[in-house]
């Protein structure tokens, strides 16, 4: 199943080229205080079969091409990234300057598990809007988990029991010297999409393809069979640190390939299973407002 939002806060079930608005069969008015989490995310698994019996004869259906598609979750209590998950990332890493700043990357047990905002999130019919001519912004491809209930203290083997789905992320990086968290929460700099790809339909997540390319040229290409810490094993250590919600996305990491885009560029990312995104950089850097 694949579930997207779509139009200004619609949710839609995704068929072929056909996306079914199934929006009223959620509670839109949650009571004060609203529970930690995503709200709506917090309902999918209770709805799940309520959810498959949607058709075009009982839903609005509307085109694919015509829609507006924005992040498939709206309120993620956490953006959780995982920043040196890949061996080749790490030697490009050492190699490169601008990225390492004096550092020596080596373990992510070492660095630990960071934090974007939440306010830094997208979807892929928004731009991204970079920040500081005089600093690089990189691109990094990333399989996007989303939580679909509570996880605290989980074990790796149980898991993939608390996913609801799988998503492509990009996790735009502001290079320089201050802590990831910091650099990597810039206004646009999180964008998820196209949709959440139940994970009945993604049997092994660690076995996917995904790359990455600007303006039509390849800059990333691996398989998250290259993770260090897999999808089971990157619960298990964020849950041990912080409870993780529904609608929390973790971000797994990116592999070798990451560089700088500029004004105007065309993002084309895409993991297998799930889908590809396409978005596009601003032709201008961020003003004030």
């Amino acid at each position: 199943m694949k579930i997207c939002r779509f139009n200004f806060d619609r949710i839609g079930l995704v068929q072929d080229a056909m996306v079914l608005d199934v929006t009223d069969r959620f509670n839109l008015q949650p009571a004060w205080p609203q529970p930690q989490g995503d709200w709506v995310v917090s309902q999918v698994p209770g709805l799940l079969a309520d959810l498959a019996q949607a058709t075009p004869r009982n839903c609005r259906t509307l085109s694919l091409a015509d829609i507006r598609l924005e992040s498939p979750v709206a309120n993620p209590g956490k953006i959780v990234g995982a920043p040196i998950n890949y061996h080749a990332h790490i030697e490009e890493a050492n190699q490169d300057q601008e990225i390492n700043h004096g550092h020596t990357y080596t373990t992510l047990e070492r660095y630990g598990l960071f934090l974007k905002a939440g306010s830094s999130l997208i979807g892929v019919s928004d731009v991204i809007e970079p920040r500081f001519p005089d600093r690089r912004t990189d691109h990094e491809v990333e399989l996007a988990v989303v939580i679909g209930k509570t996880a605290r203290m989980v074990t790796k083997e149980a898991a993939l029991d608390y996913v609801l789905g799988y998503a492509v992320g990009l996790d735009m990086t502001v290079r320089g010297q201050e802590w990831p968290g910091f650099r990597k929460s810039v206004d646009t700099y999180a964008v998820l999409g196209p949709w959440i790809v139940t994970s009945d339909e993604v049997p092994d997540p660690n076995a996917l393809d995904l790359e990455l390319r600007v303006n039509g040229g390849q800059r990333q290409r691996s398989n998250t069979s290259r993770l260090i810490m897999n999808v089971q094993r990157l619960i298990e250590y964020a849950s041990s640190f912080y409870t993780l919600h529904p609608g929390d996305v973790i971000m797994t990491g990116t592999p070798e390939g990451v560089g700088p885009v500029k004004p105007g560029d065309l993002i084309e990312a895409s993991v297998q299973s799930i889908g590809s995104i396409e978005v596009r950089v601003a032709s201008q850097f961020a003003q004030p407002r």
